[in-house]
């Protein structure tokens, strides 16, 4: 691989760590979101998504922290939240569930790293199987602890909703990220890259952002048939 692919790939993984802390100290220094899941939401996020994580979280991210709401509250002015446009909240509901899904495909990749499966004799579709799995429960817990409290649900329903809204949004994801890694991996180079190397998780950024794109209609769709709770 050419060194310039090496450079770009670690400053864009170096930026996503920097937007990462950004927003965590934000969320520290007074920031916590009133949903409290969205203050893991936005730092996983940004890990990918790096600028674009922290113009969001600036300009929507911030409306749904407890400060900015409860200033709001006290001037008698209506919840920032309610200034979102339809389109924010479709994109906020992407991040959510694609926050699931990278936090899956952390665990799985490595875990096929430390414990070399295959599937079809390669380690690529093993590790497949196993994102799904991971980022389809973790997916649905970020959903859990969403739905319930908004809802005011029992347990068991508010974890049937989760799935419910859940598996769609997750499996729409990972479509476009599968997609692009196949792209990548039998395209663009030929062969599986090293997990060790920051080319592979500078095409894992890549990947993500995909399955944003191929998310963000499914969650138009879920908002719309009131599946999913609006962020």
């Amino acid at each position: 691989m050419p060194d310039w692919l090496y450079i770009l790939s670690s400053l864009s993984l170096i930026i996503g760590f920097v937007a990462m802390f950004i927003i965590l100290i934000d969320i520290a220094a007074g920031h916590r979101q009133h949903m409290w899941i969205m203050n893991a939401v936005w730092p996983i996020t940004a890990l990918y998504a790096g600028p674009l994580a922290l113009w969001g979280y600036f300009k929507v991210g911030r409306l749904g922290s407890r400060r900015v709401m409860n200033d709001a509250k006290e001037r008698g002015e209506e919840p920032p939240t309610e200034k979102k446009t339809f389109r924010q909240n479709v994109a906020l509901s992407a991040t959510h569930c694609g926050s699931g899904c990278a936090l899956g495909d952390l665990v799985a990749e490595w875990f096929i790293y430390l414990v070399p499966l295959t599937l079809f004799g390669r380690p690529i579709f093993a590790a497949w199987i196993l994102d799904y799995v991971l980022a389809l429960i973790f997916g649905i817990a970020f959903q859990y602890f969403t739905i319930k409290p908004m809802r005011n649900l029992s347990a068991g329903r508010a974890l049937i909703a989760a799935v419910k809204a859940d598996f769609f949004s997750l499996t729409s994801w990972q479509v476009g990220m599968y997609g692009w890694m196949a792209i990548a991996t039998f395209g663009i180079f030929g062969h599986e890259i090293s997990k060790t190397s920051p080319v592979f998780w500078f095409m894992m950024q890549i990947a993500m952002l995909a399955g944003f794109v191929t998310a963000y209609p499914t969650n138009w769709w879920l908002l719309k048939a009131g599946i999913k709770e609006e962020m």
